[in-house]
């Protein structure tokens, strides 16, 4: 060992770190939770709606207010509430911590 080089770590002076917490519960919960919160929803065409998701229902259609449209992360348009079809969401995304 040179005068760089660190010693190495006492491992048995401390106790290992805990686990990371493990992420659990299914899309459901993970849709519940966001309700009333902001989100981004992703279309299957690429544009982005950052918005409060209002509601949703089995179809995934979905209900959001104070929206905004990016397209290619440049806002495109604003709306007070937006509808979109279930079937043109790629996914929905948490856009505050939950």
């Amino acid at each position: 060992m040179d005068e760089f080089t660190p010693p190495p770590p006492d491992l048995a002076a401390s106790p290992p770190p805990p686990p990371p917490a493990a992420i659990s519960g299914s899309p459901t919960d993970f849709l519940k939770g966001v309700v009333g919160k902001k989100v981004i929803v992703r279309l299957t065409s690429g544009v982005d709606y950052r918005g409060v998701l209002s509601c949703l229902d089995g179809y995934m259609n979905i209900a959001m207010e104070q929206t905004a449209e990016y397209v290619n992360g440049v806002v495109t348009n604003q709306y007070g509430d937006a509808f979109i079809r279930g079937n043109n969401v790629l996914y929905i995304s948490a856009d505050e911590p939950l």
